[in-house]
């Protein structure tokens, strides 16, 4: 079975764009500065963008709140006419999805009943403020799965009617260039997607406390 080609899809909906004139608003899920850093970049002239951060796997709150400045200063510094909204600490909800999951690896169903969940977030919060499409920067992550990640969105986009954005935002070198941003901007490169369980892989692998 042939993998669909996301990138692809994007280009085409961005020559789509260009064409028209049009400017839609989009409501942009995410997960921290560095990988937001090329996304915002390379969408920045085709959408009219309000960046939403709900992250709710991000522990401890310490964490979650140096994660949310980050990317308030990188849209600050970047000087781009980008709205922010942001939810308020609050890991009960990972918890409560992630019971009988703790020890399964990143990428396994741990992981896609978070991302699916803050996904969810994003649709209903682009029903609320009547964006035109919603998506997410975690595909510009090699450690996520594009693959669910995109059939994840275009089901919530089917539910609440709201056009899902389809990507692989690593392609065009995109993780490459999150990473010379982040070096550019001397952003935060966290070293585990957030949760405390993939903290403790994190460390494991690499052998750190």
């Amino acid at each position: 079975m042939q993998k669909v080609n996301y990138g692809k899809i994007l280009d085409e909906k961005l020559a789509e764009l260009k064409k028209s004139g049009l400017k839609p608003s989009l409501l942009l899920h995410a997960c921290c500065a560095p990988c937001s850093s090329h996304t915002l970049m390379y969408l920045y002239d085709y959408f009219d963008i309000t960046v939403y951060f709900c992250n709710p796997n991000i522990a401890p709150e310490k964490e979650y709140e140096f994660r949310k400045s980050e990317l308030k200063r990188l849209i600050s510094e970047l000087s781009l006419n980008v709205n922010m909204i942001d939810e308020d600490y609050d890991s009960a909800p990972f918890y409560e999805l992630a019971q009988g999951l703790e020890n399964l690896p990143e990428r396994g169903l741990r992981c896609q009943k978070c991302i699916a969940y803050r996904l969810r977030k994003t649709a209903e919060l682009a029903v609320r403020i009547n964006a035109d499409y919603f998506t997410t920067t975690l595909t510009i992550s090699p450690h996520k799965d594009c693959e669910f990640i995109n059939k994840c969105g275009g089901g919530l986009s089917a539910e609440y009617g709201v056009p899902y954005l389809f990507s692989d935002f690593k392609k065009h070198d995109g993780y490459k260039h999150s990473i010379q941003l982040s070096a550019k901007y001397n952003l935060y490169r966290q070293n585990y997607c957030g949760c405390i369980y993939s903290k403790k892989q994190s460390s494991e692998v690499t052998g750190n406390a």
